[in-house]
């Protein structure tokens, strides 16, 4: 349930910041370049380029083919005639402004979490409709507060790029959802709360021999593999005090989660030397490795009182030398490099002309 997108976090994360790190100006870290981009702001120096490739919706959640050639996403753009999140499939030179791409998913419940296998044939996602061919509702809020639907109608399944399912990669009670798939095509990453609470899980291509990566209290998910596959990164809130713990348990026994304070953690892909990446507070989230194996790229709202607006940064495994990539002032999140490393997809809420639509851009990188 990687899905935090705009329209939600703009009804109000908020949460109070900690230990305020210095951030590098991106105009400090790499030399400044000369572009006539009007998608790219005057201090986002790791872009070259950029184009926008959708055009209305809540589009995110996108990510490569093995081969680059293509590109799958989740969307809710009503005009292509969905109520919620169902799975599209584009080119890479492709781009949908007038134009619905194809939709790979069945039409039925909610979907999320799409990943290409490495045949560039098949994918994994998410989907909720076997228990129920409607969407589910959303709640936003519990008791004044910002919470995430953790339903546990969420089974992975493999699919074939005409849409048609070809394999259930699981059946446990609770929630299974937030597939990723190792570099090396060899193993996937999820989350599930099969043991009563948010945990990572490795498993098989085909399903088998599944391993459980974490253990600790609180929800662990949205976790990609190093691009040489022996390490893990993910999100995670972690309660501490006694109140916290209650409210999370008390939450989760309701199917929800909330997001508003978050930190990044890694690990190795067996779960072995678990630490805390970040600790800036607020929300941090929808992290990716650079294609070099040494930096993680995500997004955060840490150093913003108010919620938002939530950017890009850049930190190197150590936790040190953190930068800022983006500077927008609303929302850029879910960053994703292509396989060789030459470009970037994100979601944004830039220059959608003041409305809430999250779009996809692609952005050719630069060092």
């Amino acid at each position: 349930m990687r899905y935090f997108l705009s329209l939600l976090l703009l009804s109000g994360l908020v949460a109070c910041k900690n230990n305020k790190e210095e951030v590098i100006p991106a105009a400090e870290e790499a030399a400044a370049i000369t572009t006539n981009d009007s998608l790219i702001y005057p201090e986002e120096t790791h872009f070259k380029s950029m184009r926008q490739i959708t055009f209305g919706g809540d589009n995110a959640e996108a990510y490569w083919s093995f081969d680059d050639k293509q590109i799958l996403f989740q969307s809710n753009y009503k005009e292509w005639g969905v109520e919620c999140d169902q799975m599209f499939l584009m080119n890479f030179e492709d781009s949908f402004e007038g134009t619905m791409p194809p939709m790979i998913s069945t039409g039925k419940g909610r979907t999320t979490c799409g990943y290409f296998l490495p045949d560039n044939k098949h994918f994994v996602y998410a989907s909720t409709h076997l228990v129920d061919s409607l969407c589910p509702e959303v709640p936003l809020r519990q008791n004044g507060k910002y919470v995430w639907p953790v339903y546990d109608s969420f089974d992975i399944f493999i699919a074939d790029l005409e849409g048609n399912i070809t394999g259930q990669l699981t059946n446990q009670p609770g929630y299974d959802a937030e597939a990723t798939v190792s570099p090396k095509g060899d193993k996937i990453v999820f989350t599930s709360t099969r043991s009563g609470d948010l945990e990572l899980y490795t498993m098989n291509l085909d399903g088998s021999d599944v391993k459980q990566i974490t253990n600790e209290l609180g929800y662990d998910g949205g976790a990609f593999f190093s691009p040489d596959g022996t390490k893990l990164i993910f999100r995670s809130s972690r309660p501490k005090t006694p109140e916290e713990i209650k409210e999370y348990k008390e939450l989760l026994a309701q199917g929800l989660v909330q997001p508003t304070n978050m930190e990044l953690f890694i690990c190795n892909a067996d779960g072995s030397e678990l630490r805390q990446l970040t600790n800036l507070g607020n929300a941090n989230w929808s992290p990716f490795f650079h294609p070099d194996g040494k930096k993680i790229l995500f997004s955060s709202n840490y150093e913003a009182p108010r919620g938002f607006p939530f950017n890009l940064y850049m930190i190197d495994l150590d936790g040190k030398n953190l930068s800022r990539v983006t500077h927008g002032e609303t929302f850029d999140a879910f960053p994703v490099f292509s396989n060789d490393g030459k470009y970037l997809i994100f979601s944004s809420n830039r220059f959608n002309g003041g409305n809430r639509d999250t779009n996809l851009f692609i952005a050719e990188w630069q060092d």
